[in-house]
């Protein structure tokens, strides 16, 4: 069982504070699925905006955590690292569901599964749960572009 520290996930993806969504990697493997943490803290700078006396982790930034957990588990797949010229895009969301909301405090576990890779678009399935629980679940999908 393989996994990823912060230095290597900050290796794995373009994202830096306050955007990197992913503390961990508990469990990975190549072509076929990736497990994440995210730690969600009051500190967390959305939280003074959504919503001041009932904090609640937007539903777009779960989305976003599951998109940077499938852009790791490509590049874990083609042994490749982004560079100045190539990245791995979200390409779109489907069937995305909010089941119960995330707060601070909870320890979100990120779960996305290859289904399928055509050429440079690859297709994911994630789901988000704390204690066990779903919270979230979409398909995601990300393309690999070339930055000119």
């Amino acid at each position: 069982m393989d996994t990823l520290n912060i230095q290597d996930i900050l290796r794995h993806l373009p994202h830096r504070y306050p955007f990197l969504l992913i503390d961990k990697v508990i469990e990975y493997v190549p072509g076929r699925s990736l497990l994440a943490i995210k730690n969600v803290t009051y500190n967390e700078p959305y939280f003074q905006g959504h919503f001041p006396d009932l904090p609640i982790m937007p539903g777009v930034l779960i989305l976003e955590a599951l998109a940077q957990a499938t852009g790791i588990l490509a590049f874990k797949t083609t042994e490749t690292l982004p560079t100045s010229n190539a990245i791995y895009y979200l390409a779109g969301i489907d069937n995305a569901r909010f089941k119960h909301p995330v707060v601070p405090g909870d320890q979100i576990l990120l779960k996305v599964v290859l289904t399928r890779n055509i050429r440079r678009l690859w297709k994911f399935e994630g789901e988000v749960t704390v204690d066990g629980k779903l919270v979230a679940s979409a398909d995601v999908m990300c393309s690999y572009k070339e930055i000119s």
